[in-house]
């Protein structure tokens, strides 16, 4: 065991790629024998490392010595190359072709999106405009909510709301995707730029879009990284003024 420990401890990255490996393969055969492939491998291997995650305190998993180099494998750094680098493959010429069409994504995703929010903070008894505003945020993404929580006054207990809200809809997404993409045609350049523009949570829609089909990703990315910006703009301002005045 001291052996393994030395040996693990000096080369925690190799071995979170060889545990990330294991959990693929395990996630794959699950998938082709107990479900019949009806439910996709890469959503199995999704919802492990989500489980996986509650076994630490502050970093998941890698706050256990022996898994330390998850730390490095799942954080924002490798998760960015990755991104950038599927970005080699994306065709310019499709993506301005998608232009119109994932403009009106945007701002159809943000408005729905923020309104079904504002909604549920409602049903869940709040009845201030800066409480439903924030959540309603949160409904956005989770970065959208405690920007918009933070610039209109909040409570700190509506701007944690918001967030988990954001969390759970990014779970949600990453899990859900390669789960409909066939039944809603997410299978070109064009869907995955609308689908990024509805969406907008950009580790969601990354992450579900690779575990679909890794070609897809910046398609994707590229809409959601500006319906953050949209949404940071239009939340805590036309759409607070908005409903300040509803209520």
């Amino acid at each position: 065991m001291r052996i393994i420990d030395k040996v693990v401890g000096a080369n925690g990255l190799v071995f979170a790629f060889l545990l990330v490996g294991i959990i693929m393969l395990f996630s794959f055969w699950v998938s082709n024998k107990l479900t019949r492939k009806k439910i996709p491998g890469v959503a199995i291997a999704i919802l492990i490392g989500l489980a996986l995650a509650f076994l630490g305190k502050e970093k998941g998993i890698a706050d256990l010595p022996m898994f330390a180099g998850m730390a490095l494998l799942g954080g924002s750094m490798l998760r960015d190359f990755a991104v950038v680098a599927t970005a080699m493959g994306a065709d310019l010429d499709k993506i301005k072709k998608a232009g119109p069409a994932g403009l009106v994504s945007l701002v159809v995703g943000v408005t729905v999106t923020f309104f079904i929010g504002a909604l549920i903070a409602v049903l869940m008894g709040y009845t201030d405009a800066k409480s439903i505003t924030t959540i309603g945020a949160g409904a956005c993404t989770y970065i959208v909510g405690p920007i918009t929580g933070s610039a209109i006054g909040a409570s700190s207990e509506v701007i944690v709301i918001s967030i988990a809200t954001g969390v759970f809809k990014t779970i949600l997404t990453t899990v859900g995707t390669p789960i409909v993409a066939k039944k809603i045609g997410l299978d070109n350049p064009h869907s995955a730029i609308v689908f990024g523009g509805l969406l907008g949570t950009s580790s969601g829609v990354t992450a579900g879009l690779a575990a679909t089909d890794p070609r897809l990703v910046p398609y994707g990315a590229l809409t959601a990284a500006f319906y953050t910006g949209l949404g940071c703009l239009l939340c805590p301002s036309v759409f607070y003024l908005t409903i300040n005045a509803l209520i």
